[in-house]
C-alpha cells in the first residue's frame, strides 16, 4: 500500500449514497484523504448510528470519525 492509503472501517456494514452498487462492507481502501472523508460523511452503517473512521493505513492515525446523532424521543419545543 502507498503511504497515502486510508482505510474507512466501522464495526457494522457502512452503506451510503456514494456506495451504490457495492456490497456493504466493514471496510473500504481509498488512496486519497479528501475522497476518504467525504466517503465517510455521507455514508452510515447497518444499524444506524454505529462509528465510521478514517484512519491513515501507515501510521494507524484515526484522521476523521463521525457518528450518527441520537434522535430524542421527545421534542422539547412546543
Amino acid at each position: 500500500m502507498s503511504s497515502a492509503a486510508y482505510r474507512v472501517e466501522s464495526s457494522y456494514p457502512i452503506v451510503g449514497p456514494l456506495l451504490q452498487g457495492l456490497v456493504a462492507s466493514k471496510f473500504l481502501l481509498i488512496v486519497d484523504r479528501a475522497l476518504a472523508v467525504v466517503v465517510a460523511a455521507k455514508s452510515f452503517t447497518n444499524p444506524v448510528g454505529q462509528e465510521i473512521r478514517v484512519v491513515h493505513v501507515p501510521s494507524g492515525e484515526v484522521v476523521f470519525r463521525k457518528t450518527a446523532p441520537v434522535q430524542n424521543a421527545f421534542n422539547d419545543e412546543f
